[in-house]
């Protein structure tokens, strides 16, 4: 089976998460030789499986097979892996059953390796992520198994093919204010204290403003509300409260205070609560790690085009990785339609994709 064969068949094998749809006993199978140890929690499957070909570095391939639900109006089968006009067509084509099947196929190829390869791989991705990466993460901490670096195969392209590698991910804070009035009659303003107002008041130095100026890696952090309610939807009652929802995608310049510092400048002299979470926190591997200039080298190789350093974009799998002290770095396909309906990619990028990790996998000293 070649990785193009491989990636039809990922591709049309329904994987909604969490379910794995059989794949991580598939890959099993498809890897003889290596050693693999599942860490199922509940109804999430993970599995970590390795070689030791020789003494040296431990490399990991890391991923999911898992994807979010298709929803409906594809012009195609999105559970069936539709060639034509040059692209392939399915659900997880992009995100991420083409950089699954890459590094899945580049690894069952090898037969030398100076040190220890392995993939990490859950179904518990695209949901909560709480049962899925970080536990096997955890298992493999506590059993002295981490490895050196890994490379998850998210999809990271912007242009072009090769053009852009992720070497960290901003944090994602998020915001519960709560601001406090009184409530009374539209008719009597004076009699009431009208939260919508007070924070009409200083909306304008709080949304969209940068928190940060970001730095070389990361763009700015900027206070991006997404969410504001209040009211009765009545015309003739001013509201007692307001409730404002807000997330910040931090720098490793700004954390939790600095969020908070910046909300009690501007809503000084009024009656609010406020409440902060860390849905991930940012990382950012330096470059002049060895994955890096490796992976760098191998797109080069294949592309002939020498890939920026980026941390924009959401969060993934990379960020319990970066945890656990292990260089991390992202690679993978074009991400226009990640998704989306009609997801897609081309036969030459997963191609492509194959052979940088067959490059960084023989490269690799």
């Amino acid at each position: 089976m070649d990785v193009i064969e491989l990636f039809k068949k990922f591709i049309a094998t329904k994987t909604e998460t969490p379910d794995d749809g059989g794949l991580l006993d598939y890959i099993t199978e498809y890897l003889p030789g290596f050693t693999a140890i599942r860490v199922d929690v509940e109804d999430v499957k993970n599995l970590f499986i390795y070689k030791v070909f020789s003494q040296g570095d431990h490399l990991c391939f890391a991923g999911h097979v898992d994807v979010v639900p298709a929803g409906n109006n594809w012009d195609t089968n999105p559970y069936e892996a539709v060639e034509k006009d040059g692209f392939i067509y399915g659900r997880g084509a992009q995100d991420m059953k083409s950089g699954l099947a890459a590094f899945v196929q580049a690894v069952q190829e090898t037969k030398t390796f100076q040190g220890t390869l392995s993939l990490l791989l859950t179904s518990d991705e695209e949901g909560e992520a709480t049962n899925g990466t970080v536990k096997m993460l955890e298992y493999l901490k506590e059993n002295n198994m981490l490895p050196d670096a890994v490379v998850v195969a998210e999809p990271t392209c912007e242009e072009k093919f090769g053009d852009a590698i992720k070497v960290g991910r901003r944090g994602s804070i998020n915001g519960y204010l709560t601001l406090k009035g009184k409530q009374g009659h539209a008719a009597y303003p004076e009699k009431a204290i009208n939260p919508i107002h007070n924070i009409a008041q200083v909306l304008a130095n709080m949304a969209g403003v940068n928190i940060d100026n970001g730095d070389e890696f990361f763009s700015p952090s900027k206070f991006v509300i997404t969410d504001i309610r209040s009211g009765m939807q009545v015309t003739n009652v001013t509201p007692n409260e307001l409730k404002m929802m807000f997330n910040v995608r931090n720098t490793t310049i700004t954390t939790q205070k600095e969020v908070r510092m910046f909300v009690d400048k501007r809503m000084q002299g009024l009656d609010y609560e406020l409440k902060l979470t860390q849905g991930s926190y940012p990382f950012q591997t330096n470059t002049d790690t060895k994955v890096v200039k490796n992976i760098d080298k191998a797109i080069e190789d294949v592309t002939g085009i020498r890939p920026k350093h980026s941390t924009a974009g959401g969060t993934s799998d990379a960020r319990f990785v970066a945890q656990f002290g292990i260089n991390v770095i992202e690679f993978g396909v074009r991400n226009d339609t990640i998704h989306g309906v009609n997801e897609r990619t081309t036969r030459a990028e997963v191609e492509d994709l194959y052979k940088v990790f067959k490059n960084l996998i023989k490269e690799w000293r």
